[in-house]
């Protein structure tokens, strides 16, 4: 445009970008090429605060047993074990996760789901 042009009514911007469904929730994932800003994922990141909370008061004796703290917690027992297994997770994995950096195919679903004991099987 130069200063005698016209300004033109509507201005058009192209944006790629696709809406995906990510833990029962709709996100825009851009292109693999464009430049992804780093961000966390709440429910894994809880998922894991929760895990270490708990693992910690179970190590300290607060509570005898999963199914006295599941209780008290007021959740499923069987839940509580999934949840306390994500503290078994090689620390760069769980850094990784803090950080936002898990990548999209790492989500709170899947983590829950068995994985190897041995850190260099769970990359």
């Amino acid at each position: 445009m130069t200063r005698g042009s016209p300004i033109p009514d509507t201005v058009t911007l192209h944006v790629p970008f696709r809406i995906v469904k990510r833990g029962g929730r709709k996100e825009m994932q851009m292109p693999e090429d464009a430049a992804q800003p780093r961000k966390s994922d709440s429910a894994l990141v809880k998922a894991l605060a929760r895990a270490f909370r708990w693992k910690r008061m179970l190590e300290s004796g607060e509570f005898a047993t999963i199914a006295e703290l599941a209780e008290r917690e007021g959740i499923a027992s069987s839940y509580m074990t999934r949840v306390l297994r994500l503290t078994l997770l090689a620390p760069d994995i769980v850094e990784a996760i803090l950080d936002g950096k898990q990548g999209p195919e790492v989500t709170l679903a899947q983590v829950l789901e068995p994985f190897p004991l041995e850190w260099r099987l769970q990359r």
